[in-house]
């Protein structure tokens, strides 16, 4: 996986960093169980400070993205069961982002077809 960074955003790098192992975990890029980079590794890769590979490792560990084991590292979680609720962190992103594209002047159905298109990418399928 390819992790791309931009150090002139204003989103911080540890959020940038989260959300690429996401979607790289959505889109399959990241298959469940499959070992991460250690924290030095990763930073030293990416040319950033160890204390923001381990804060996103700790977010994505909280979330249950990555599971993290002493002896074996960080891997991306198992797949989970099929959960018809979803969390209402995730309806709180949802509302936020809907209300942008209101504002930018795109209609229902056109941020429905975007969000089809965007949803055809993702390739992780539950058990």
């Amino acid at each position: 996986m390819i992790i791309s960074l931009q150090l002139e955003s204003d989103t911080p790098l540890y959020e940038q960093l989260r959300n690429q192992i996401v979607i790289g975990i959505a889109t399959g890029e990241l298959a469940p169980n499959e070992k991460l980079p250690t924290v030095r590794q990763l930073a030293e890769e990416l040319g950033i400070n160890t204390m923001t590979v381990n804060k996103t490792y700790t977010i994505l560990k909280q979330q249950g993205y990555i599971v993290i084991d002493r002896r074996h590292g960080a891997k991306v979680s198992p797949p989970k069961e099929d959960n018809p609720a979803p969390s209402p962190q995730l309806e709180e992103q949802l509302e936020l982002l809907i209300a942008q594209a209101t504002i930018q002047g795109i209609d229902q159905s056109r941020f429905q077809a975007l969000c089809s298109q965007i949803f055809a990418k993702m390739t992780y399928r539950h058990s």
